[in-house]
């Protein structure tokens, strides 16, 4: 798989190289041996970013590549895709010059013509019937040839080789403009942080008492080489700004250790909520030592739900671990969350992946609040997290439960984000009894 994987972006690599190097610069020049070192530099900062993590490198290391490599494997999506867009444009672009080069001015046609219509035979007649002197004996050896008039010549075609040139260069021109634009507008719509979104979700079995709960949902915030404090920072000014009942990080915090990722989640100890802040692991804990996060978490003020759950003012609130903790023995257990509990009091749980929906509805949940998706991040993604996941991103329903999948407030490998802009969501549950 790591063979195939290496092969098609080797494969990409020098599509990109040949459309916007290589069919646009001179040979020899400086600007082709520039785009030749990029084409090899820059994969390689990509690959370094996605591994460095994995195999133990100085987080200042990591930090090093992760801008450059990550924002690369962005760029390499959508000049692709702005490339092949251009694939069908180059054609046209051709033929419409050639066209216009291969038709006659209308002008020199009529030149043409005249000439051949009173041509060298027909005036040399002409000058032998005025001249009396053609008529004489020995006349025809002294008389000077006739002169010919040459056709004028067809005005010069352009140079084909010029017009490729000209196309090569608008279309990777077009493309660089597309594709470098939208990872820059995606980087910052990112870096500016997420919005607040709001739903309202009713509950048959919620009492009148808690209509209009909030919960604040926050997934995927990442926290790593490239979103640091400053990102947990807005994080937290937004959610306080909403005034929620209750705050729930669902997973996938972090991409690194305690110790190097520790400082970056502390303005998490600032959250404001009346009925607390809670936390459940995501995949990308257990990549990153999630007994160690637990622990951390605990001391910055939130509540972890490991197969757990607390009674809230009007329902149970459950949390389940990531399913990725089964290769450490902990992953979820619903019977061990939910399996005594009253079953007359709704239940809203907390789980990181959307998949787990089936094993919710089995335990009578009534709403469970996910991540993990990320929405598909960069478009087209989104069509893969649909077909990854029973939801993708939003609301939807599965029996009796109900499915609420954030987009997620921050960004994994590209901090970019295109047409899955992030998000907080503030949850309001709505009591049918009201």
């Amino acid at each position: 798989m790591v063979i195939v994987v290496l092969a098609l972006l080797a494969g990409v690599h020098r599509y990109l190289w040949r459309r916007l190097v290589g069919d646009t610069t001179a040979e020899g020049g400086a600007l082709r041996r520039a785009g030749t070192v990029a084409a090899y530099v820059l994969p390689l900062l990509s690959v370094g970013a996605l591994v460095s993590g994995r195999a133990g490198a100085p987080f200042w290391l990591q930090r090093v590549l992760a801008w450059p490599g990550y924002l690369w494997l962005a760029a390499v999506l959508y000049l692709t895709l702005a490339l092949l867009v251009g694939e069908a444009v180059r054609p046209v672009l051709r033929r419409v010059p050639a066209r216009r080069a291969g038709r006659p001015d209308d002008a020199d046609t009529a030149s043409a013509d005249g000439v051949n219509d009173a041509g060298p035979a027909s005036r040399a007649n002409d000058a032998d019937h005025s001249n009396p002197a053609a008529d004489a004996p020995g006349a025809g050896t002294s008389a000077a040839p006739a002169t010919l008039v040459a056709e004028a010549p067809a005005p010069p075609r352009p140079d084909a080789p010029s017009r490729r040139l000209f196309v090569a260069r608008a279309v990777g021109g077009a493309a660089a403009v597309a594709g470098f634009g939208t990872v820059g507008l995606g980087t910052y719509g990112v870096l500016r942080g997420p919005g607040v979104k709001r739903i309202t979700v009713p509950l048959a079995k919620l009492p009148r008492s808690a209509h209009g709960f909030r919960i604040a949902v926050v997934s995927d915030i990442h926290l790593g080489p490239i979103l640091g404090r400053a990102h947990t920072q807005r994080i937290v000014d937004t959610i306080n700004r909403t005034q929620p009942d209750l705050v729930a990080v669902v997973g996938d915090l972090v991409d690194g250790t305690v110790a190097d990722l520790g400082p970056a989640a502390e303005p998490l100890a600032r959250l404001k909520a009346r009925h607390g802040n809670f936390f459940v692991t995501g995949n990308h804990e257990y990549y990153s030592g999630a007994a160690q996060w637990v622990d951390h978490v605990k001391e910055l003020g939130l509540h972890p739900l490991e197969n757990d759950r607390v009674e809230i003012d009007g329902f149970d609130l459950a949390g389940v671990n990531d399913i990725a903790g089964e290769s450490e023995g902990q992953g979820p257990d619903f019977a061990r969350a939910l399996g005594d509990r009253d079953c007359t009091r709704a239940a809203v749980l907390l789980a990181h992946q959307p998949v787990v929906i089936h094993d919710a509805v089995a335990h009578g949940v009534d709403l469970q609040l996910s991540g993990h998706t990320h929405g598909g991040q960069l478009w087209p993604g989104n069509f893969i997290a649909d077909l990854a996941n029973p939801t993708g991103a939003g609301l939807d329903r599965y029996g009796d439960t109900q499915l609420y999948v954030s987009r997620g407030a921050g960004a994994w490998g590209p901090p970019v984000r295109v047409g899955a802009p992030s998000d907080i969501t503030v949850v309001e549950l709505a009591s049918l009894r009201a």
